[in-house]
């Protein structure tokens, strides 16, 4: 599982993904194990931090379960089974405020 995080975490941290927080569900979630929030400047930047991770984590063999990055929305998300990583822009991840929803769960240090 460590495989899958930190190679999700580093292909969002390759494309200069602003200020990733990686949020511990392992204790909370039969399905989910780590959610990777990170903030883009823009959609073009969002859409290359999510086709980053996509090729990344092909690349080591791991399966993506489903892409979500319509140009219509400014909350980009990436499942690859265990590890979701969601990207925000134009000021959507203080909207949805994640951290805060999930404020009681540990973070991990990358």
């Amino acid at each position: 599982m460590k495989d899958l995080l930190k190679t999700a975490y580093d292909a969002m941290d390759e494309k200069l993904t602003d200020d990733l927080v990686v949020i511990d569900f392992r204790q909370h979630s039969p399905f989910i194990d780590y959610f990777v929030i990170g903030t883009a400047r823009n959609y073009r930047m969002a859409r290359s931090i999510i086709e980053n991770v996509e090729d990344k984590a092909s690349e080591a063999g791991f399966e993506i379960k489903k892409v979500y990055a319509e140009s219509t929305t400014r909350w980009l998300m990436i499942d690859i089974g265990e590890v979701v990583c969601h990207v925000f822009y134009d000021g959507e991840r203080e909207l949805y405020n994640l951290e805060g929803l999930w404020k009681d769960l540990p973070t991990v240090k990358m």
